[in-house]
Protein backbone atom coordinates (compact mmCIF):
# COMPACT_ATOMS: atom_id res chain seq x y z
CA UNK A 1 0.00 0.00 0.00
CA UNK A 2 2.91 2.37 0.80
CA UNK A 3 4.80 1.62 -2.19
CA UNK A 4 2.22 2.09 -4.36
CA UNK A 5 0.57 5.48 -2.53
CA UNK A 6 4.75 6.85 -3.26
CA UNK A 7 4.39 5.62 -7.07
CA UNK A 8 0.75 7.34 -7.09
CA UNK A 9 1.70 10.95 -9.60
CA UNK A 10 1.05 14.10 -6.85
CA UNK A 11 1.36 17.89 -8.12
CA UNK A 12 3.93 18.04 -5.61
CA UNK A 13 6.38 15.63 -7.01
CA UNK A 14 6.05 16.23 -10.35
CA UNK A 15 9.85 15.41 -11.53
CA UNK A 16 9.61 11.99 -9.96
CA UNK A 17 6.25 11.33 -11.52
CA UNK A 18 7.81 11.81 -14.82
CA UNK A 19 10.91 10.42 -14.50
CA UNK A 20 9.13 7.58 -13.24
CA UNK A 21 6.68 7.29 -16.12
CA UNK A 22 9.79 7.54 -18.77
CA UNK A 23 11.14 4.25 -16.74
CA UNK A 24 7.87 2.79 -17.36
CA UNK A 25 7.82 3.39 -20.69
CA UNK A 26 11.93 2.51 -21.48
CA UNK A 27 11.05 -1.28 -19.75
CA UNK A 28 8.19 -1.01 -21.85
CA UNK A 29 9.31 -0.48 -25.22
CA UNK A 30 13.28 -2.13 -24.63
CA UNK A 31 11.03 -5.74 -23.56
CA UNK A 32 8.39 -4.85 -26.57
CA UNK A 33 11.91 -4.33 -29.15
CA UNK A 34 13.40 -7.42 -27.80
CA UNK A 35 10.17 -9.75 -27.92
CA UNK A 36 9.16 -8.13 -31.91
CA UNK A 37 13.08 -8.56 -33.25
CA UNK A 38 13.44 -12.57 -31.36
CA UNK A 39 10.45 -13.41 -32.99
CA UNK A 40 10.89 -12.03 -36.68
CA UNK A 41 14.83 -13.99 -36.31
CA UNK A 42 12.98 -17.05 -35.27
CA UNK A 43 10.43 -16.36 -37.87
CA UNK A 44 13.20 -15.82 -40.30
CA UNK A 45 14.84 -18.86 -39.86
CA UNK A 46 11.87 -21.22 -39.99
CA UNK A 47 10.79 -19.60 -42.55
CA UNK A 48 13.79 -19.99 -44.58
CA UNK A 49 14.55 -23.19 -43.42
CA UNK A 50 11.10 -24.82 -44.98
CA UNK A 51 11.42 -23.19 -48.15
CA UNK A 52 14.94 -24.48 -48.44
CA UNK A 53 13.54 -28.16 -47.18
CA UNK A 54 10.78 -27.91 -49.19
CA UNK A 55 12.87 -27.67 -52.72
CA UNK A 56 15.55 -28.92 -51.50
CA UNK A 57 15.95 -32.62 -50.43
CA UNK A 58 17.15 -33.52 -47.16
CA UNK A 59 19.87 -35.71 -48.30
CA UNK A 60 22.07 -35.74 -51.22
CA UNK A 61 22.93 -38.84 -53.47
CA UNK A 62 25.72 -37.79 -55.88
CA UNK A 63 27.28 -41.29 -58.09
CA UNK A 64 30.83 -42.27 -57.36
CA UNK A 65 32.92 -44.39 -59.71
CA UNK A 66 30.11 -44.72 -62.34
CA UNK A 67 27.48 -42.81 -63.85
CA UNK A 68 23.70 -42.90 -61.77
CA UNK A 69 22.10 -45.23 -64.60
CA UNK A 70 20.35 -47.28 -62.45
CA UNK A 71 18.49 -44.20 -60.26
CA UNK A 72 15.27 -45.84 -61.09
CA UNK A 73 15.88 -48.54 -58.89
CA UNK A 74 18.45 -47.19 -56.20
CA UNK A 75 15.12 -44.54 -55.96
CA UNK A 76 13.33 -47.00 -55.38
CA UNK A 77 15.09 -49.20 -52.50
CA UNK A 78 15.47 -45.58 -50.94
CA UNK A 79 11.85 -44.79 -50.97
CA UNK A 80 11.00 -48.03 -48.99
CA UNK A 81 13.29 -47.28 -45.96
CA UNK A 82 11.25 -46.42 -43.14
CA UNK A 83 11.29 -42.89 -42.68
CA UNK A 84 12.10 -41.92 -46.31
CA UNK A 85 9.16 -39.58 -47.28
CA UNK A 86 10.59 -38.95 -51.18
CA UNK A 87 13.41 -40.19 -53.16
CA UNK A 88 14.07 -37.66 -56.50
CA UNK A 89 16.12 -38.56 -59.09
CA UNK A 90 17.16 -35.30 -61.03
CA UNK A 91 19.00 -33.20 -63.93
CA UNK A 92 20.41 -29.69 -62.92
CA UNK A 93 21.94 -27.44 -65.24
CA UNK A 94 22.57 -23.94 -65.78
CA UNK A 95 21.07 -21.80 -68.63
CA UNK A 96 20.54 -18.42 -70.01
CA UNK A 97 16.19 -18.03 -70.27
CA UNK A 98 15.05 -15.45 -72.30
CA UNK A 99 11.77 -14.25 -72.84
CA UNK A 100 9.27 -11.40 -74.30
CA UNK A 101 11.04 -8.59 -72.50
CA UNK A 102 14.69 -7.80 -70.35
CA UNK A 103 18.17 -9.06 -71.79
CA UNK A 104 17.42 -12.81 -69.86
CA UNK A 105 19.03 -14.01 -66.76
CA UNK A 106 20.46 -17.15 -65.05
CA UNK A 107 18.57 -19.71 -64.30
CA UNK A 108 19.08 -23.26 -62.95
CA UNK A 109 17.05 -26.10 -64.73
CA UNK A 110 15.81 -29.21 -62.68
CA UNK A 111 14.97 -31.90 -64.61
CA UNK A 112 12.50 -33.92 -62.61
CA UNK A 113 9.69 -36.75 -63.00
CA UNK A 114 5.86 -35.25 -63.20
CA UNK A 115 5.17 -37.59 -60.58
CA UNK A 116 7.98 -36.85 -58.31
CA UNK A 117 7.20 -33.02 -58.96
CA UNK A 118 3.20 -33.31 -57.93
CA UNK A 119 4.49 -34.75 -54.30
CA UNK A 120 6.94 -31.26 -54.08
CA UNK A 121 3.73 -29.61 -52.40
CA UNK A 122 5.91 -26.14 -51.87
CA UNK A 123 6.23 -25.94 -55.98
CA UNK A 124 3.05 -27.97 -57.01
CA UNK A 125 0.82 -26.43 -54.38
CA UNK A 126 2.02 -22.90 -55.01
CA UNK A 127 0.64 -22.71 -58.89
CA UNK A 128 -0.85 -18.84 -59.70
CA UNK A 129 -0.92 -19.80 -63.30
CA UNK A 130 -1.70 -22.50 -65.54
CA UNK A 131 -1.57 -26.33 -64.79
CA UNK A 132 0.97 -29.84 -64.42
CA UNK A 133 -0.97 -31.10 -67.35
CA UNK A 134 1.23 -30.29 -70.04
CA UNK A 135 4.22 -30.76 -67.68
CA UNK A 136 3.12 -34.16 -66.98
CA UNK A 137 2.82 -35.01 -70.83
CA UNK A 138 6.63 -33.61 -71.67
CA UNK A 139 5.56 -30.46 -73.08
CA UNK A 140 6.28 -27.44 -70.91
CA UNK A 141 8.36 -26.41 -68.11
CA UNK A 142 7.26 -24.66 -64.46
CA UNK A 143 8.98 -21.24 -63.75
CA UNK A 144 8.62 -19.42 -61.09
CA UNK A 145 6.77 -15.81 -60.38
CA UNK A 146 9.41 -13.27 -60.63
CA UNK A 147 11.35 -15.02 -63.02
CA UNK A 148 7.77 -14.76 -65.02
CA UNK A 149 7.87 -10.83 -64.43
CA UNK A 150 11.27 -9.74 -65.18
CA UNK A 151 10.63 -11.68 -68.49
CA UNK A 152 7.21 -10.64 -69.57
CA UNK A 153 5.62 -14.24 -69.47
CA UNK A 154 1.86 -15.91 -69.11
CA UNK A 155 1.35 -19.38 -68.85
CA UNK A 156 1.22 -20.25 -72.11
CA UNK A 157 4.19 -17.99 -73.86
CA UNK A 158 7.16 -19.73 -74.46
CA UNK A 159 10.66 -19.12 -72.63
CA UNK A 160 13.90 -19.60 -74.61
CA UNK A 161 16.98 -21.86 -72.47
CA UNK A 162 20.44 -21.40 -73.61
CA UNK A 163 22.67 -23.95 -72.51
CA UNK A 164 26.64 -23.80 -72.86
CA UNK A 165 26.90 -27.31 -72.85
CA UNK A 166 25.55 -27.83 -76.21
CA UNK A 167 26.12 -30.11 -79.74
CA UNK A 168 29.91 -31.15 -80.59
CA UNK A 169 30.63 -30.22 -84.13
CA UNK A 170 34.33 -29.52 -85.80
CA UNK A 171 34.44 -26.00 -85.63
CA UNK A 172 33.98 -26.86 -81.50
CA UNK A 173 30.95 -26.72 -79.21
CA UNK A 174 28.30 -24.81 -80.10
CA UNK A 175 25.36 -23.31 -77.35
CA UNK A 176 21.85 -25.22 -77.22
CA UNK A 177 19.14 -22.89 -77.67
CA UNK A 178 15.64 -24.40 -77.16
CA UNK A 179 12.42 -22.96 -76.77
CA UNK A 180 9.69 -24.19 -74.37
CA UNK A 181 5.88 -23.48 -73.44
CA UNK A 182 5.07 -22.39 -70.08
CA UNK A 183 3.09 -24.86 -68.96
CA UNK A 184 2.44 -23.27 -65.02
CA UNK A 185 4.10 -20.44 -62.50
CA UNK A 186 4.90 -20.72 -59.03
CA UNK A 187 5.37 -18.67 -56.28
CA UNK A 188 7.22 -20.05 -53.42
CA UNK A 189 7.52 -16.65 -51.63
CA UNK A 190 11.35 -16.77 -51.43
CA UNK A 191 13.01 -14.32 -54.06
CA UNK A 192 15.48 -16.36 -54.72
CA UNK A 193 14.09 -19.38 -55.98
CA UNK A 194 10.90 -17.32 -57.62
CA UNK A 195 13.27 -15.65 -59.80
CA UNK A 196 15.74 -18.48 -60.70
CA UNK A 197 14.44 -21.85 -60.87
CA UNK A 198 13.15 -23.82 -64.02
CA UNK A 199 11.18 -26.76 -63.69
CA UNK A 200 11.58 -29.09 -66.79
CA UNK A 201 10.38 -32.81 -67.69
CA UNK A 202 13.01 -35.26 -66.70
CA UNK A 203 13.62 -36.70 -69.98
CA UNK A 204 13.65 -33.76 -71.42
CA UNK A 205 16.64 -32.50 -69.42
CA UNK A 206 18.47 -35.53 -70.08
CA UNK A 207 18.04 -34.86 -73.73
CA UNK A 208 19.05 -30.90 -73.17
CA UNK A 209 21.97 -31.26 -71.19
CA UNK A 210 23.44 -34.82 -72.86
CA UNK A 211 22.38 -36.99 -69.99
CA UNK A 212 20.43 -40.17 -71.76
CA UNK A 213 20.09 -42.72 -69.46
CA UNK A 214 20.91 -41.21 -66.25
CA UNK A 215 20.43 -39.04 -63.45
CA UNK A 216 23.43 -36.17 -61.90
CA UNK A 217 21.69 -37.28 -58.23
CA UNK A 218 19.12 -38.24 -56.07
CA UNK A 219 16.90 -35.91 -53.46
CA UNK A 220 15.68 -37.58 -50.51
CA UNK A 221 12.98 -36.23 -48.32
CA UNK A 222 12.84 -37.70 -45.11
CA UNK A 223 9.74 -37.29 -41.82
CA UNK A 224 12.85 -35.60 -39.46
CA UNK A 225 15.28 -33.49 -41.06
CA UNK A 226 16.93 -33.27 -37.98
CA UNK A 227 17.43 -36.86 -37.21
CA UNK A 228 19.25 -36.54 -40.51
CA UNK A 229 22.16 -38.28 -39.15
CA UNK A 230 20.20 -41.51 -38.24
CA UNK A 231 19.05 -42.46 -41.78
CA UNK A 232 22.70 -41.86 -43.62
CA UNK A 233 23.31 -45.78 -42.90
CA UNK A 234 20.18 -46.57 -43.96
CA UNK A 235 19.99 -44.86 -47.05
CA UNK A 236 23.86 -45.93 -47.90
CA UNK A 237 22.38 -49.57 -47.27
CA UNK A 238 19.47 -49.04 -49.36
CA UNK A 239 21.33 -47.20 -52.18
CA UNK A 240 23.25 -50.65 -52.44
CA UNK A 241 26.14 -48.98 -54.69
CA UNK A 242 28.96 -46.41 -54.05
CA UNK A 243 28.03 -43.18 -53.43
CA UNK A 244 28.35 -39.72 -51.87
CA UNK A 245 25.93 -38.33 -49.08
CA UNK A 246 25.53 -34.51 -48.38
CA UNK A 247 22.69 -33.89 -45.80
CA UNK A 248 20.97 -30.61 -45.86
CA UNK A 249 23.05 -29.28 -42.74
CA UNK A 250 26.26 -29.60 -44.49
CA UNK A 251 25.00 -27.28 -48.01
CA UNK A 252 23.21 -24.79 -45.79
CA UNK A 253 25.42 -24.65 -42.57
CA UNK A 254 27.50 -21.63 -42.81
CA UNK A 255 24.19 -19.41 -43.67
CA UNK A 256 21.97 -21.05 -41.20
CA UNK A 257 25.22 -20.14 -38.27
CA UNK A 258 25.21 -16.82 -39.42
CA UNK A 259 21.86 -16.64 -38.62
CA UNK A 260 22.13 -18.15 -35.36
CA UNK A 261 25.11 -15.67 -34.27
CA UNK A 262 22.59 -12.41 -35.39
CA UNK A 263 19.77 -13.65 -33.66
CA UNK A 264 22.37 -13.75 -30.56
CA UNK A 265 24.12 -10.52 -31.29
CA UNK A 266 20.70 -8.76 -31.41
CA UNK A 267 19.60 -10.76 -28.08
CA UNK A 268 22.34 -8.88 -26.64
CA UNK A 269 22.27 -5.44 -28.04
CA UNK A 270 18.64 -5.50 -27.48
CA UNK A 271 19.01 -6.55 -23.79
CA UNK A 272 21.36 -3.33 -23.36
CA UNK A 273 18.16 -1.36 -24.07
CA UNK A 274 16.26 -2.99 -21.32
CA UNK A 275 19.53 -2.47 -18.68
CA UNK A 276 19.01 1.54 -19.69
CA UNK A 277 15.88 1.15 -19.25
CA UNK A 278 16.24 -0.43 -15.92
CA UNK A 279 18.68 2.31 -14.74
CA UNK A 280 16.21 4.89 -15.15
CA UNK A 281 14.32 3.09 -12.26
CA UNK A 282 17.39 3.66 -10.14
CA UNK A 283 17.49 7.37 -11.34
CA UNK A 284 13.38 7.61 -10.44
CA UNK A 285 13.74 5.83 -7.09
CA UNK A 286 16.61 8.04 -5.35
CA UNK A 287 14.61 11.28 -6.82
CA UNK A 288 11.62 9.66 -4.68
CA UNK A 289 13.55 8.81 -1.54
CA UNK A 290 14.85 12.37 -1.71
CA UNK A 291 11.09 13.68 -1.71
CA UNK A 292 10.01 11.41 1.00
CA UNK A 293 12.90 11.66 3.65
CA UNK A 294 10.48 13.11 5.69
CA UNK A 295 7.79 10.46 5.43
CA UNK A 296 10.48 7.70 6.32
CA UNK A 297 11.78 9.30 8.79
CA UNK A 298 8.03 9.19 10.34
CA UNK A 299 7.69 5.64 9.63
CA UNK A 300 10.79 4.94 11.11
CA UNK A 301 9.97 6.95 14.60
CA UNK A 302 6.60 5.02 14.44
CA UNK A 303 8.82 1.29 15.04
CA UNK A 304 8.93 0.79 10.97
CA UNK A 305 12.40 -1.44 10.34
CA UNK A 306 15.17 -1.07 8.02
CA UNK A 307 13.70 -4.08 6.31
CA UNK A 308 10.69 -2.70 6.51
CA UNK A 309 11.33 0.50 4.42
CA UNK A 310 13.92 -1.30 2.54
CA UNK A 311 10.87 -3.61 0.79
CA UNK A 312 8.50 -0.36 0.51
CA UNK A 313 11.26 0.91 -2.25
CA UNK A 314 12.20 -2.54 -3.48
CA UNK A 315 7.91 -2.82 -4.20
CA UNK A 316 7.86 0.62 -5.55
CA UNK A 317 11.05 0.07 -8.40
CA UNK A 318 10.17 -3.36 -9.16
CA UNK A 319 6.56 -2.60 -9.41
CA UNK A 320 7.77 -0.28 -12.21
CA UNK A 321 9.85 -3.71 -13.84
CA UNK A 322 6.95 -5.39 -13.45
CA UNK A 323 4.47 -3.00 -15.32
CA UNK A 324 6.62 -1.86 -17.71
CA UNK A 325 7.01 -5.67 -18.81
CA UNK A 326 3.83 -6.70 -18.97
CA UNK A 327 3.20 -3.90 -20.95
CA UNK A 328 5.90 -4.52 -23.54
CA UNK A 329 4.87 -7.95 -23.26
CA UNK A 330 1.31 -7.18 -24.29
CA UNK A 331 2.57 -4.50 -27.20
CA UNK A 332 5.27 -7.07 -28.71
CA UNK A 333 2.46 -9.82 -28.88
CA UNK A 334 0.19 -7.35 -30.07
CA UNK A 335 2.72 -6.47 -32.59
CA UNK A 336 4.00 -9.94 -33.84
CA UNK A 337 0.07 -10.85 -34.49
CA UNK A 338 -0.10 -8.00 -36.99
CA UNK A 339 2.86 -7.80 -38.82
CA UNK A 340 1.82 -8.35 -41.83
CA UNK A 341 -0.39 -5.50 -41.47
CA UNK A 342 2.09 -3.31 -40.10
CA UNK A 343 4.50 -3.71 -43.35
CA UNK A 344 1.39 -3.07 -45.35
CA UNK A 345 0.86 -0.06 -43.85
CA UNK A 346 4.83 1.55 -43.91
CA UNK A 347 4.56 0.35 -47.17
CA UNK A 348 1.14 2.56 -48.53
CA UNK A 349 2.98 5.07 -45.88
CA UNK A 350 6.62 5.20 -47.03
CA UNK A 351 5.55 4.52 -51.22
CA UNK A 352 8.47 1.83 -51.17
CA UNK A 353 9.42 -1.73 -50.29
CA UNK A 354 10.68 -1.43 -46.70
CA UNK A 355 11.25 -5.42 -46.67
CA UNK A 356 12.75 -5.73 -50.02
CA UNK A 357 12.12 -9.55 -50.95
CA UNK A 358 15.30 -9.07 -53.15
CA UNK A 359 17.54 -8.51 -50.21
CA UNK A 360 15.83 -10.50 -47.11
CA UNK A 361 14.82 -13.18 -49.37
CA UNK A 362 11.20 -13.96 -48.42
CA UNK A 363 8.17 -11.46 -49.80
CA UNK A 364 6.97 -10.84 -46.05
CA UNK A 365 8.36 -10.40 -42.40
CA UNK A 366 8.01 -13.68 -40.92
CA UNK A 367 7.19 -13.33 -37.01
CA UNK A 368 7.24 -16.66 -34.52
CA UNK A 369 7.44 -16.21 -30.99
CA UNK A 370 9.40 -18.98 -28.72
CA UNK A 371 7.41 -19.52 -25.73
CA UNK A 372 11.23 -20.27 -23.84
CA UNK A 373 12.84 -17.14 -25.42
CA UNK A 374 9.65 -14.75 -24.21
CA UNK A 375 9.81 -16.16 -20.82
CA UNK A 376 13.81 -15.45 -20.54
CA UNK A 377 12.68 -11.92 -21.90
CA UNK A 378 10.44 -11.57 -19.14
CA UNK A 379 12.84 -13.01 -16.42
CA UNK A 380 15.94 -10.86 -17.49
CA UNK A 381 13.60 -7.56 -17.36
CA UNK A 382 12.10 -8.24 -13.87
CA UNK A 383 15.63 -9.61 -12.73
CA UNK A 384 17.42 -6.30 -13.77
CA UNK A 385 14.42 -3.61 -12.51
CA UNK A 386 15.33 -5.97 -9.11
CA UNK A 387 18.62 -5.30 -9.14
CA UNK A 388 18.47 -1.65 -10.64
CA UNK A 389 15.62 -0.88 -6.97
CA UNK A 390 18.21 -2.55 -4.59
CA UNK A 391 20.45 0.51 -4.58
CA UNK A 392 17.85 3.32 -3.94
CA UNK A 393 15.99 0.95 -1.48
CA UNK A 394 19.32 0.15 0.62
CA UNK A 395 19.85 4.27 0.60
CA UNK A 396 16.43 4.74 2.00
CA UNK A 397 16.87 1.92 4.76
CA UNK A 398 19.62 3.62 5.99
CA UNK A 399 18.29 6.88 6.32
CA UNK A 400 18.51 8.38 9.96
CA UNK A 401 15.62 9.61 11.56
CA UNK A 402 17.00 12.03 13.10
CA UNK A 403 19.01 13.60 10.67
CA UNK A 404 15.89 14.07 8.45
CA UNK A 405 13.86 15.40 10.87
CA UNK A 406 16.35 17.89 12.06
CA UNK A 407 14.92 20.59 10.19
CA UNK A 408 11.94 19.94 10.09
Amino acid sequence: MIAWRYLRPRKKEAAVSIVTIISLVGVTLGVAALIIVMAVMNGFRAELLDRILGLNGHVIVQPIERPLDDYDAVAARITAVDGVTLAVPLIEGQTLASGNVGAGTGALVRGVRAEDFSRLESISGNLTEGSLVPFAAGEGVVIGIRMARNLGLIAGDRITLVSPDGDVTPFGTTPRVKSYPVAAIFEMGMSEYDGSIIFMPFEEAQLYFNSEGVAQLIEIFIDDPDAVDAYRPLIEEAGDRPMFLVDWRQRNSAFFSALVIERNAMFLILSIVVLVASLNIISSLIMLVKEKGRGIAILRTMGASQSSILRIFIMAGTGVGVVGTAAGVLLGVIVCWNIQGIQRFMNWVSGAEVWDPTIRFLSEIPARMNPGETLAVVLLSLALSFLAAIIPARRAAKLDPVEALRYE
